[in-house]
């Protein structure tokens, strides 16, 4: 059965565009599938927590004792089978300076073990074969061509990371960019093309919801 696993990661919740995007793909998803599954994970509401020395050290070896507690296990798995248990994937990222947010960079965090890495051409791992949708809001623009352009530290780490443990097979990325010009003075001459870029996110998310 098809089951999407959103998840969301900006501190704003009024005014947030990447809730609003990943909302929008969700929905267009859920609509596409009346009878599939739905779980939600607001990372910004309730921040999955940075790991310690113990938890790291039961994601390397889970069969041993390293002093992590109960709850922390349980965190960790809850975590592992939220995405093991998803066929298709929905990220809403901002762009916090220049990369992602610490609470999402926590939980990839959970998910890079042994277990789930896969080697550069080699066979498939346990979470290959999903869909991954990651929409980002970005307050500038970081497109090839651009003043910007190699300040992008968000894109090219998900892709690195998320391809490490088999979740680039069919990853798509989708930006709304220069969020701002709608309330830096300074960006007012942008808005038209940030009101584009925010368009075209939507109409591409609409294709990618299927």
């Amino acid at each position: 059965m098809p089951s999407l696993l959103h998840i969301d990661a900006s501190i704003r919740h009024d005014g947030s565009v990447s809730r609003e995007l990943s909302a929008y793909f969700a929905a267009q998803w859920r609509e596409n599938h009346p009878d599939g599954g739905y779980v939600y994970r607001d990372l910004g509401a309730e921040p999955v927590p940075h790991i310690t020395h113990a938890v790291r050290e039961a994601l390397l070896d889970p069969s041993g004792e390293h002093g992590e507690t109960p709850e922390e296990r349980a965190l960790s798995e809850a975590v592992t089978a939220e995405v093991r248990e998803a066929t298709t994937l929905i990220i809403g990222a901002p762009m916090y300076n220049y990369t992602i947010p610490s609470t999402l960079k926590a939980w990839v965090d959970r998910l890079v073990t042994p277990a789930h890495m896969v080697a550069p051409g080699g066979e498939p791992g346990l979470l290959s074969g999903k869909s991954v949708v990651v929409v980002t809001a970005r307050g500038g623009s970081y497109a090839p061509g651009t003043p910007r352009e190699g300040w992008d530290y968000q894109e090219p780490y998900l892709r690195a990371v998320l391809g490490a443990i088999g979740l680039a097979d069919d990853l798509t990325f989708v930006h709304a960019e220069l969020t701002l010009a709608a309330i830096v003075p300074q960006m007012a001459a942008l808005k038209p093309l940030a009101e584009k870029s925010r368009d075209t996110a939507f109409e591409t998310l609409k294709t990618l919801a299927v």
